[in-house]
């Protein structure tokens, strides 16, 4: 179900309104009003709605009010942007409410992690609209802990660009250009047997996750793989997976299961790149634009070869 055609939101700007939404769980207001306040000082506006702090068992309120809320940011023309607050769970009840038609029509910067992942891969996947995998508002902006060049040059218009790959680790070596697509490991899977399930041929696969036993990881790249997902990809990026170590006394590390189950496939293979669940420094990254991944002992380049948002004039 793939779109054959890419759409590229306009670049933000300063004095841009970022739509502030909840499409899955509820938040803290504290970190949700902290992160305002750093948009703000960043140079942007903050919109949100009132109804934004509803809660419904542990979603941001019911279905309905957080895909009218989605509905209508996107529809609103003044709104350049919207950022998700926090992932936590519940986007994929959005998935058979929001009209893919309106998206294409009207491309906005949606900007996203974690269960987000759902939204960014579905709407790619349906329209061929760039989405934007990093941080969210109350967390990584609120903190302040996000990495601003990737931020820039993702939302910006940047035409060539390197995503920061300070400590990332070579797996496997090699050579590997497609469009940058994926997120967190759990929502991927999640997809799988649905009409909404992720399309990874001819990608560089970033792939992310928290707290998660290796045993769970190994199991769900073997799902991706007996799925055929992987048969396809030119490379894969590993995220910093936050919390997924081995238990206490065990010997092997989480890079081996991943290499394990990754062994059939030639092609570069790092491991710790800092963007969704991470300890610091979320990596902004452009989903669904082209990439070139090249790793070679202990050099990694990770290069978004061209611009993710279209600027005035271009």
């Amino acid at each position: 179900m793939a779109s054959a055609k890419t759409i590229k939101p306009a670049a933000l700007h300063q004095g841009d309104k970022i739509g502030l939404i909840a499409p899955a769980s509820s938040f803290n207001r504290e970190g949700f009003l902290a992160g305002c306040e750093r948009l703000r000082q960043m140079g942007f506006e903050p919109v949100y709605s009132q109804n934004i702090f509803d809660r419904d068992i542990y979603f941001a309120g019911t279905v309905e009010r957080r895909a009218h809320e989605f509905q209508e940011f996107w529809r609103r023309d003044d709104i350049a942007a919207l950022v998700c607050v926090r992932g936590g769970y519940g986007s994929n009840y959005l998935l058979e409410k929001v009209d893919y038609r309106v998206i294409a029509a009207r491309p906005k910067i949606l900007l996203g992690c974690s269960d987000v992942t759902s939204l960014l891969t579905a709407i790619h996947d349906r329209t061929g609209l760039i989405g934007f995998h990093g941080p969210m508002a109350a967390k990584d902006i609120a903190d302040g802990t996000f990495d601003l060049s990737s931020w820039k040059n993702a939302l910006q218009g940047a035409a060539n660009w390197s995503v920061p790959t300070a400590g990332v680790e070579v797996l496997r070596s090699g050579k590997g250009s497609g469009r940058l697509y994926g997120g967190c490991l759990s929502m991927l899977v999640a997809s799988l047997g649905t009409q909404f399930e992720i399309q990874a041929d001819d990608c560089i696969l970033f792939v992310e996750d928290i707290a998660e036993k290796p045993y769970r990881i190994d199991r769900m790249l073997m799902q991706l793989r007996l799925a055929g997902k992987l048969e396809k990809v030119r490379g894969f990026v590993f995220g910093e997976m936050l919390d997924c170590a081995p238990p206490k006394g065990e010997t092997y590390n989480l890079q081996q299961v991943i290499m394990r189950v990754l062994a059939p496939y030639n092609v570069p293979i790092i491991y710790g790149l800092k963007s969704g669940h991470v300890s610091s420094g979320n990596i902004t990254l452009p989903i669904g634009v082209k990439a070139e991944l090249e790793a070679q002992g202990a050099d990694v380049s990770l290069s978004i070869v061209e611009p993710s948002t279209v600027t005035s004039g271009a």
